[in-house]
């Protein structure tokens, strides 16, 4: 069995949290890795939570391309030019980029996408639900869920990570909000394709 300072040691590598949050999180969940891990999670969420609100004024600008062929630049804000020169953060931006090359979102956040999209899309749905014979009552139950996955594949922060199915890039933006004390956003991004 592992000692206290290992414990204390693989929770830190495993959450980046500090020192004295991993033992009193290890404390509070009967030395379990696992249920302190979540502890943290459940605390950084909260803490990711009230970081929202604060303005992100820095960052940095990423750039990524593909093969000559597809163009990313990416504005990943912070608050502080501390962490926008972080490696960790960089290789976050980068992360986000690979993403954006492969899967080709349309737009940031679901605030982002046109009433008139939404609309659009809405009444295409409805139309397909008729067709396949539900019943008008229930169409507002299900349209939403519809939207949703519409959302999943051309909203960025909606979308699954490439690289760890389980989460979103919104999950990604909130463990580097825990990470790095800092509210991060992402400001705006462009993709150019060759002949796209």
């Amino acid at each position: 069995m592992s000692t206290p300072t290992e414990q204390i040691k693989e929770l830190r590598e495993r959450t980046g949290a500090g020192m004295l949050d991993c033992k009193k999180a290890l404390a509070e969940c009967n030395n379990s890795i696992e249920k302190a891990v979540d502890f943290l999670r459940e605390k950084g969420l909260a803490k990711a939570a009230k970081k929202a609100s604060r303005e992100t004024k820095e960052g940095t600008i990423v750039s990524y391309v593909h093969n000559g062929k597809i163009g990313v630049l990416l504005e990943l804000n912070c608050e502080t030019d501390f962490v926008a020169k972080n490696e960790e953060f960089q290789a976050l931006g980068n992360e986000i980029c690979l993403q954006i090359t492969g899967m080709n979102p349309s737009y940031v956040k679901i605030e982002d996408v046109p009433s008139e999209i939404i609309e659009k899309e809405s009444k295409i749905i409805r139309a397909n639900l008729l067709e396949q014979g539900k019943k008008e009552e229930i169409l507002d139950k299900i349209v939403p869920g519809k939207l949703q996955s519409l959302y999943s594949e051309i909203c960025l922060l909606e979308q699954k990570f490439f690289k760890d199915g389980n989460k979103t890039i919104n999950d990604l933006i909130q463990d580097a909000i825990m990470k790095f004390g800092e509210n991060i956003t992402i400001g705006r991004f462009t993709r150019y394709q060759i002949g796209g």
